[in-house]
């Protein structure tokens, strides 16, 4: 599924760029920021979520102070590449909410899932009891994170 580029101009660039740095901004700083006003910038905001630039808007929340020790990136590779197979195992990864993204890949990895559990035996435990044990996975090879020296950025919109 496709979907059209959206032109914008440097007006709608820079609300992008605000707007990923701080989510909950007013119309009021916005429009500060922008040198419009409040209405105008209330207006390029609602236009630009209405045509699905913007999806929604997050909290970020601190892993470590929930609890969730272990971030890991999980390569998954499965025995059959079936329509069944890989449904089946997509709803099961809706399922995990230690899995926090997927993707499917191109190469030896069928899926890479970003994970965050409690702990090492979380982990394990979610490798060996859940993954594995899905009747599609072939193989799964993870990899746990030691640091993030940088974090999920914003976009590059412009």
């Amino acid at each position: 599924m496709t979907r059209s580029r959206i032109s914008l101009d440097t007006t709608d660039i820079a609300l992008l760029q605000a707007l990923q740095k701080n989510g909950q901004a007013t119309a009021q700083e916005l429009g500060d920021t922008l040198n419009l006003s409040a209405s105008q910038a209330g207006r390029r905001r609602q236009r630009l979520e209405e045509r699905g630039v913007i999806q929604g808007y997050r909290a970020r929340l601190d892993p470590a102070r929930l609890g969730l020790e272990v971030q890991a990136f999980i390569q998954v590779q499965l025995a059959r590449h079936g329509e069944k197979e890989g449904t089946g195992f997509t709803r099961l990864l809706r399922t995990r909410p230690e899995v926090i993204s997927a993707w499917t890949m191109t190469g030896e990895a069928d899926y890479l899932l970003r994970v965050f559990c409690a702990d090492l035996p979380g982990l394990n435990r979610l490798i060996h009891e859940v993954l594995l044990a899905h009747p599609a996975v072939s193989r799964v090879h993870s990899q746990i994170v030691m640091d993030q020296p940088k974090g999920d950025a914003p976009l590059p919109v412009g």
